[in-house]
């Protein structure tokens, strides 16, 4: 690498670490009671994800369960009939024994045939049953089995049953801040809470005034960078000097225009005009 090629990777990791602590800073001192509304948000996401894996967990334990219980049955039925048949065949073969030893001049061939054939049918069956044998040890680890599938499914049901009671608490909780911001005349959007933070420096003038002196319209609006909820100082400019009037409050916006409403009284019980000031910037004088 170049020596001009240092330099700017050793620029570019300091201008990192310069925003890296701007951004911190901004966090840090932006974090307050309103944020816990996001964070209220993402829980309930977090949790509800939770729960929809809890349940497919569940399923598929189930399925599981149900899939070895078919196989274990049908494999002892299909057992239980070859024991079945090899004890018939070996009862034949030994009736046919009693019936050669009465008969030995002329049957010792069908005596041997059958000895022979009783002999297969014997290890036949002790094959069988060592099959049985291990037929049963893995019913009884099915068993064990089937047990730990059980706490298993009794565990996610009761996870299943947290994370439900949890969702509900978190979608009430937030139900109840955004009830609280908009009743307090705060949008519940989060992009109009940060705006609310850092009214932009703005100047505009008043023009339609309600009858009662509390509502007028002025002329800056969302596209000079105003939201519900800001605040703006109402001045009057006379010769010489600028007359502060009071406070109002941002309870509408459209691009090029705003309605404002009047916060408690105006300063000596004085009435806005048209043509008064509205600023974000300008500060009272008294």
């Amino acid at each position: 690498m170049t020596t001009v090629g240092k330099i700017l990777v050793l620029f570019i990791m300091a201008f990192s670490l310069i925003l890296s602590a701007v951004s911190s800073v901004v966090f840090t001192t932006s974090k307050n009671w309103k944020a816990a509304t996001e964070v209220e948000k993402k829980k309930v996401n977090d949790l509800t994800s939770k729960l929809r894996d809890a349940e497919a967990n569940t399923a598929a334990a189930q399925k599981d369960l149900d899939t070895q219980k078919a196989n274990y049955e049908q494999q002892a039925k299909q057992l239980g009939d070859k024991v079945a048949a090899v004890e018939q065949q070996n009862q034949t073969a030994q009736q046919q024994i009693t019936t050669a030893s009465g008969q030995v001049a002329t049957a010792q061939q069908s005596a041997k045939t059958a000895l022979d054939e009783a002999e297969a049918n014997r290890k036949e069956t002790l094959q069988l049953r060592e099959q049985k044998s291990a037929v049963e040890a893995q019913a009884n680890e099915f068993k064990l089995h089937v047990a730990e599938l059980n706490d298993k499914i009794r565990e996610m049901e009761r996870a299943l049953e947290s994370a439900t009671k949890n969702n509900t608490d978190l979608k009430e909780r937030v139900a109840k801040y955004s009830t609280l911001l908009r009743s307090n005349g705060l949008s519940d959007d989060i992009t109009q809470i940060t705006g609310i933070e850092s009214p932009p420096p703005v100047v505009g003038e008043a023009k339609r005034i309600d009858a009662n002196n509390r509502k007028f319209e002025i002329t800056i609006g969302s596209n000079d960078g105003l939201v519900v909820g800001h605040e703006l100082y109402i001045m009057r400019t006379t010769p010489g000097r600028g007359e502060y009037l009071g406070k109002a409050k941002v309870i509408s916006v459209e691009p090029n225009q705003a309605v404002l409403q009047v916060i408690g009284n105006t300063y000596q019980g004085k009435k806005i005009q048209e043509g008064d000031i509205v600023s974000s910037t300008i500060r009272p004088r008294l």
